[in-house]
């Protein structure tokens, strides 16, 4: 059934629901069943060693879907070459790629004058602007209640969208805290055309990266189990809470600087946690833990969203 936006226009899918770049995580499996349900599912291109094994998975997604799907590129924390994978992607014509961290500008000029439909991740009002100036075709705008890298001003995402949709012609989709059709329809009304979800995908069946601890992990965490780490170096982001994170946290305030926290922030150090090798490390997650309750397929929770939409719209109709 779905429901009919302009996100869901321009991307081509029934339902406003995007998967975010979930870095190491975001693969085939995943993005295909997102895709399937009727959604946008995602790959990440920068947790990918080189350009084979990006067309590798980019051909593996069009083995398991037919349905659009995209290419996320989180530019700015990795400190690597990107544009090499970018010409990957526009080799390959993918339908969608989404640009995370880092002035997008590179890469929305990469792909110029091509048919693949362009989207920023924000985290502010100036920040949209300049993305839609730059070309992008939408804006996906990230509160602080979101996982992984976040904006420097701590404004949430009831405040932050209705602020963004109004400063922007092109549409907006919504990210941070949200889990649900609930949080779909919350979005659209403060004038989103669509969601992001990032965290509550984690905690899905298709998601056959993370470990099952780390997915028991969220089950039984709470909205106060996250905590904001590297913010000395400005650029906070949202993590589970535990010893690691503490001892991040310790660090930050008695030794700040990028080479002390080096050893502890690494993608190496996030990808042993989440794959299950070691305690020693962390978790990006955001407060919409103390919504994740259980680990459904991607299908089943694609229908608890109908469900919601369906409840809401009469509950609305009953006004």
């Amino acid at each position: 059934m779905g429901i009919e936006t302009r996100i869901t226009k321009l991307l081509h899918i029934d339902y406003p629901v995007i998967q975010g770049g979930l870095a190491h995580l975001a693969y085939a499996e995943l993005a295909a069943a997102v895709s399937n349900a009727g959604g946008l599912g995602q790959i990440t291109a920068m947790s990918l060693e080189n350009e084979d094994q990006l067309r590798d998975e980019i051909h593996k997604v069009r083995s398991l879907t037919d349905k659009p799907f995209g290419v996320n590129f989180a530019i700015g924390q990795h400190g690597r070459a990107f544009e090499h994978m970018v010409a990957v992607a526009r080799e390959e014509q993918v339908p969608v790629i989404t640009v995370t961290g880092g002035n997008p500008k590179p890469v929305l000029d990469m792909v110029k004058g091509t048919d693949i439909k362009k989207m920023v991740l924000v985290a502010a009002k100036r920040q949209a602007v300049k993305a839609e100036e730059l070309g992008a075709d939408a804006v996906m705008v990230v509160g602080h209640e979101g996982g992984g890298h976040l904006g420097r001003d701590d404004i949430g995402t009831f405040v932050l969208t209705p602020q963004v949709a109004d400063a922007v012609d092109i549409p907006v989709v919504a990210s941070g805290g949200i889990s649900d059709g609930k949080g779909l329809m919350a979005a659209l009304a403060l004038g989103a055309e669509g969601i992001e979800m990032g965290t509550r995908f984690i905690a899905t069946k298709e998601c056959v990266h993370a470990h099952e601890s780390h997915k028991k992990q969220l089950v039984e965490a709470d909205e106060k189990s996250t905590v904001v780490i590297k913010r000395s170096l400005g650029a906070p982001a949202r993590a589970l809470k535990n010893q690691w994170t503490d001892k991040i946290l310790e660090l930050e305030e008695a030794e700040p600087g990028f080479e002390t926290l080096k050893p502890y922030i690494s993608g190496e150090t996030n990808k042993r946690y989440i794959y299950g090798e070691s305690e020693d490390g962390f978790g990006w997650a955001g407060q919409v833990t103390g919504r994740i309750h259980d680990i459904p397929s991607v299908k089943e929770l694609f229908d608890r969203i109908q469900n919601d939409i369906e409840q809401i719209k009469a509950k609305w109709s009953q006004g």
